[in-house]
């Protein structure tokens, strides 16, 4: 029995086990919460001096590298290795150190567009930014944060599964 939950606790989920475990759980939620801070970044006005470049790369970056991680733990590749736990531990690590960066980088520009200072009026009147679109961007803040907070999660839990191999 002892045998048992030694091996059980050293173990990487295949198949539908990815969807009931305690760190794989996340990963339909961050695909979801990732793609709607991907979806509201794209859907408005970009200025090249802003940072929602970077936030951009990193969402296309974090939900395509999820969607393959996600994938692989599906179909059984990874073989149950502590390799493979480890790099779930470091990609995880990395995506919540990235989607944090991006996170605060668009919560100040959003800061610093907020319709009340001077440099936002110049902002909506050459740009034609609508009150609608900083909306858009506040809610893709609030979406990194949330995003960045899964990935912590999963880094965290991951990074307990990789010690227990």
């Amino acid at each position: 029995m002892a045998a048992a939950t030694a091996q059980s606790t050293g173990s990487l989920p295949s198949g539908l086990g990815v969807c009931t475990s305690a760190p794989d759980i996340f990963y339909l939620p961050e695909l979801v919460f990732g793609g709607l801070v991907w979806i509201l970044v794209a859907s408005t006005h970009v200025l090249p001096q802003n940072p929602q470049g970077w936030v951009m790369f990193v969402s296309v970056f974090c939900f395509i590298m999820t969607f393959l991680w996600f994938i692989i733990f599906i179909s059984g590749a990874h073989k149950n290795s502590s390799s493979w736990a480890t790099a779930d531990f470091l990609y995880h690590l990395l995506a919540a150190v990235f989607y944090l960066s991006a996170s605060v980088a668009l919560a100040y520009v959003n800061v610093v567009l907020r319709p009340d200072t001077d440099l936002s009026t110049v902002y909506y009147l050459l740009f034609n930014v609508t009150a609608k679109e900083y909306r858009i961007d506040i809610a893709a803040v609030v979406f990194s944060y949330v995003t960045t907070l899964l990935y912590l999660i999963h880094c965290i839990l991951s990074a307990i599964r990789w010690k227990s191999f």
